[in-house]
């Protein structure tokens, strides 16, 4: 939901989203084409339900092009191909190829480098390695870090997955039920969690390690309907911390250890 709102598909029910000062619920469809999606572009979880069976699949990289006026029609070759070499692909490789002739890595590739075409200043990556096997996903995870060091691409990488967010991200926020319950440098966070929800979370991980037992108690009890209509903390039902007032009242967002969480614990 918040991905789709960052690209102007939803608009917020509460609050606002600005992108460079702009609020992007009232930037128009005329200005979103000419302006905000060439520098904000999606790449989205499943890449082959992102590319039509039927449609040869550098067709898409040279619709991006055309449509967001990218340069000349000569140009267009060495544009789209300067954005496959940027993922590890060349437009030889995927000439006239349809998507299922591709494997996941590479349709995913493919993917971002559509987004890549239009040179964006913000990348929304939505679940990007899930649809892959473990064996693809730290070259996506390793391609996101290189674009962001080489290209100075930020990229809001949206996750389950707390190991490939560690090793790409520098900073993490951590969200239940449309709050952000902990957020600032990934070290801090995901190294040594304050908000007891973030806890919860690494603990879920088992460690690797064979001489390690696993015994940390995860409460991994079924989540109630009435979680989501609490007027207190949504996490109260479940913390091992909780106090009375957090069944009642909305904790406040406080700094402490050099990030932000949103806890009574730390006020």
């Amino acid at each position: 939901t918040l991905a789709r709102m960052i690209l102007g598909m939803d608009a917020p029910s509460a609050g606002v989203l600005r992108y460079k000062g702009r609020e992007v619920a009232k930037i128009s469809a005329k200005e979103k084409r000419s302006w905000f999606l060439k520098e904000v572009q999606p790449v989205f979880q499943d890449p082959f339900a992102a590319f039509s069976p039927l449609k040869r699949i550098d067709r898409y990289l040279y619709e991006t092009f055309n449509n967001y006026k990218m340069g000349r029609k000569a140009d267009a070759d060495a544009h789209v191909d300067e954005a496959l070499q940027s993922v590890g692909l060349s437009l030889a490789e995927i000439h006239d190829r349809y998507p299922h002739e591709l494997s996941g890595g590479q349709a995913q590739r493919v993917a971002i480098a559509r987004a890549l075409i239009t040179r964006p200043s913000l990348i929304v990556a939505d679940e990007p390695v899930s649809m892959l096997d473990a064996s693809l996903r730290m070259s996506i995870v390793n391609m996101f870090k290189q674009l962001k060091e080489e290209q100075n691409v930020n990229i809001i990488y949206v996750t389950h997955d707390l190991a490939t967010a560690y090793y790409s991200s520098d900073r993490i926020a951590v969200m239940l039920r449309g709050w952000i319950v902990e957020s600032g440098p990934v070290e801090k966070v995901l190294g040594d969690p304050q908000h007891p929800y973030t806890i919860n979370l690494k603990q879920s991980i088992p460690q690797v390690d064979p001489d390690k037992v696993w015994d940390k108690k995860t409460d991994l009890s079924e989540m109630e309907s009435t979680e989501y209509a609490r007027t207190g903390c949504k996490f109260a039902g479940r913390c091992p911390a909780v106090m009375a007032k957090c069944h009642d009242q909305v904790p406040p967002s406080v700094e402490h250890e050099g990030r932000t969480v949103k806890c009574f614990l730390y006020v």
